[in-house]
């Protein structure tokens, strides 16, 4: 059987588990390398994983003739650029979101991955979880008739460290989080989002707004094709991890999401409990599977992925208006350019 041969560029966090996933969970694929601008990092993920190769550079790691394709998880300020490195020495990629942190640089790297005649998808994962894949079959499938509005809440459970911010390596808020719920917006309703309007504070954190970025941010949307909706963003829920969605139509409603890590409710003297789920990759643990597994069968079958450059173009352009809606309160119209 033949095996795609992959390589992980940044392995913190996201970029460590996917390396996990890839390694023992996608029979499809050989992991061959991961690089990190922290060679100590690479090497010790490479030892625990055992991983042929690691190196301090994505250059390094791209002359490497066995690696066929390479997955992005670095922070969001490199992932363009190396889809562009990635693209000319003739690999294909999935790239974490956002795809850019502007619009000037997602199309560059769309652009330098058509000219090189490569494939690129964009790491929205959510697509891939079973409950909102199962949401959308039965949306498509004329259940709810008409969607009319979208509604989703995004909040994660610890508050970044102030150290998180200073170096404006990623994105505000509207990049790193809501990114995922604008990619929904748009996947679920199938329409295209025509004008935001969002509204952020740092009331509770001031000194995050030194860095451009906010502690929640609501984002209202209207849509080309009449429909609205809403989505609520916040970076330190403190209760737990906490993703939700529901699309409401003509005939009905489906709600996606649960703050139980369980499907069980505890009830003792002290009244009720839930466990509430702790972390992302916890809650959608199946979806970053599900995902890479689906990016590595894509490329072995020589099919165009179903999560492509355009929707992380589209994504990021919803996401530029909220940002520039936050800097002049008033809404903006969604544009790709």
């Amino acid at each position: 059987m033949r095996k795609l041969g992959v390589g992980v560029l940044g392995v913190g966090e996201m970029g460590k588990r996917h390396a996990e996933n890839l390694r023992r969970l996608v029979p499809d694929a050989r992991l061959i390398a991961v690089a990190d601008v922290s060679e100590a990092r690479a090497r010790q993920v490479a030892a625990e994983y055992e991983i042929e190769r690691s190196y301090g550079s994505l250059d390094a790691m791209l002359e490497n003739k066995e690696i066929e394709a390479v997955l992005i998880a670095t922070p969001d300020k490199f992932h363009a650029q190396a889809v562009v490195s990635a693209a000319a020495a003739g690999k294909d990629i999935l790239c974490e979101k956002p795809l850019a942190l502007t619009l000037a640089d997602a199309r560059t790297a769309i652009d330098a991955v058509a000219k090189a005649g490569r494939r690129l998808q964009v790491g929205f994962m959510r697509r891939y979880d079973p409950a909102y894949a199962a949401a959308m079959k039965r949306i498509e499938a004329g259940e709810i008739g008409t969607p009319v509005i979208f509604k989703s809440v995004g909040r994660d459970k610890d508050q970044p460290p102030i150290a998180a911010y200073e170096p404006i390596l990623n994105g505000m808020l509207f990049y790193t989080n809501t990114i995922h719920d604008f990619d929904l917006a748009r996947w679920m309703m199938s329409d295209e989002v025509a004008t935001v309007h969002a509204f952020t504070t740092v009331a509770i954190r001031p000194e995050v707004a030194k860095y451009g970025d906010v502690v929640a941010g609501v984002v209202n949307l209207q849509y080309q094709r009449g429909s609205i909706g809403n989505i609520e963003s916040y970076a330190q829920a403190v209760y737990g991890y906490d993703v939700r969605t529901e699309i409401i139509g003509s005939k009905g409603s489906i709600f996606v999401g649960s703050l139980d890590h369980v499907p069980a409710v505890f009830l003792t003297a002290r009244g009720g409990q839930r466990l509430a789920v702790e972390h992302f990759l916890t809650r959608f643990a199946d979806a970053y599977v599900a995902e890479v597994r689906d990016f590595v069968q894509t490329m072995l079958s020589d099919r165009p992925p179903r999560i492509t450059g355009e929707d992380g173009l589209k994504a990021l352009a919803i996401a530029v208006a909220a940002e520039n809606s936050h800097k002049r309160s008033k809404p903006v119209a969604v544009a790709l350019d």
